[in-house]
């Protein structure tokens, strides 16, 4: 039976651990993701011996195994330095399960970029800060991204580079700046219709022989504030009529690779239901009406009798009522003078919900109504209100103040 090997002080070494002729501990072992031996070296076995003179502070020779097996146990590379910016990506998407398919297919994007990008060939640990700057700035003034779109990619580049930095794989974050700091925010600012061009538009679709047809949906997404993947996927019972509300807990959405398909509301806050105006209330009840029920009811997931169809007898999808929003603007704007702004189901959710703020509503209440979770997101709907906003609200309380006084008298 062979000698167990022990250090110079008589310790045993366990499998792998080595003591140098200078004195200086090695621990050496495979890595079961390259293929490649991996060292480790240190001047202390263990994390109370005493540094040699002139020696630089340092972890022990153990403190530092113990890191590598936490890092196999995370499944990371133990040369994990050495992966490239793409393979620390890809490594990260990995262990993000469950995702909606459109996160999914976010994440290819991102993945097909860095594989066509030279940068996705870096070695994680040669990115610093500079060229991570330098990358973002190059994906727009180069590759003519927009800014969404580097703010997607950075969304998912940053996670993967802080999931290095806490596996100790490199020392610093390199992505973890602000954007706007650097590059231009081409992003269209989202604005609220006006009254009137809410008006102007409404009353155009309703009297056009082609988009005529669009108007009670146009309407239904401009004064309920629905998502449009909520919206398309109502169903008739969805619809109470005898109560006047509207059951929100799903969603009809469509990505390339799986088509169409149901999911749950965009948060735990977007399951709700909405009560009815009395305009609403008119509207759903022409819907329902007007509903052609078609040959064959198509069924999605368990869900059907949508309450939307197209002439073939689909349910309508969200792209399709983007398409007819953009078309309409298009022929309403190569009519009249006074030009339309870009009108899509969001900027009817956001009018939706500017004119509900102008109304007075509690913001809790507006919070509920539109299904977010984080009452910052409505509250930053009352900031775009504008100086005529104001001035109609503090009108509106010397009214009400008059009226009191008047009673009192």
């Amino acid at each position: 039976m062979s000698e167990k090997r022990r250090d110079s002080k008589n310790r045993i070494l366990r499998l792998g651990e080595q003591q140098r002729a200078d004195g200086r501990y090695l621990y050496s072992t495979i890595d079961p993701v390259t293929k490649k031996r991996k060292f480790l070296y240190s001047w202390k076995l263990e994390k109370n011996d005493k540094l040699p003179e002139g020696k630089k502070p340092d972890l022990s020779l153990r403190e530092k195994e113990k890191l590598l097996e936490r890092d196999l146990a995370n499944g990371v590379s133990l040369s994990g330095g050495d992966m490239t910016v793409l393979e620390l990506v890809e490594k990260y998407i990995s262990q993000k399960i469950n995702v909606r398919p459109t996160t999914s297919a976010g994440y290819k994007t991102v993945v097909n970029l860095l594989k066509r990008d030279a940068f996705g060939n870096i070695k994680i640990k040669q990115v610093n800060t500079m060229d991570a700057k330098s990358w973002i700035i190059k994906l727009q003034s180069v590759d003519g991204k927009s800014y969404s779109s580097i703010h997607t990619v950075r969304g998912v580049v940053r996670p993967a580079f802080q999931m290095a930095y806490e596996a100790d794989l490199i020392h610093k974050n390199p992505f973890d700046f602000d954007l706007h700091n650097f590059l231009i925010n081409d992003s269209v600012k989202r604005e609220a219709l006006t009254g009137k061009q809410e008006k102007d538009f409404l009353q155009f679709i309703k009297q056009d022989e082609h988009f005529s047809e669009c108007y009670d949906g146009m309407y239904l997404l401009l004064h309920t504030g629905l998502r449009i993947g909520e919206f398309c996927g109502l169903t008739l019972k969805d619809i109470d009529m005898q109560k006047k509300t509207i059951n929100v807990d799903h969603q009809l959405q469509y990505v390339g690779n799986k088509g169409k398909y149901i999911e749950k509301t965009k948060t735990d806050a977007g399951t709700r239901v909405l009560p009815m105006s009395e305009e609403v209330y008119e509207v759903i009840k022409r819907v329902l009406a007007n509903r052609k029920k078609p040959k064959i009811e198509i069924c999605i997931d368990g869900y059907t009798g949508f309450l939307f169809l197209d002439k073939r007898g689909m349910p309508m999808m969200p792209y399709q009522w983007e398409k007819r929003f953009q078309r309409s603007v298009e022929k309403y704007n190569k009519i009249y003078r006074v030009q339309l702004p870009k009108i899509t189901p969001h900027v009817c959710r956001h009018t939706f919900c500017t004119n509900m703020a102008k109304r007075g509503i509690s913001v809790e209440t507006l919070k509920y109504l539109m299904g977010h979770t984080d009452i910052s997101v409505t509250l930053n709907v009352y900031t775009h209100l504008k100086l005529e906003d104001a001035e109609k609200e503090i009108k509106r309380l010397e009214n009400v103040e008059k009226e009191l006084k008047k009673c009192a008298q």
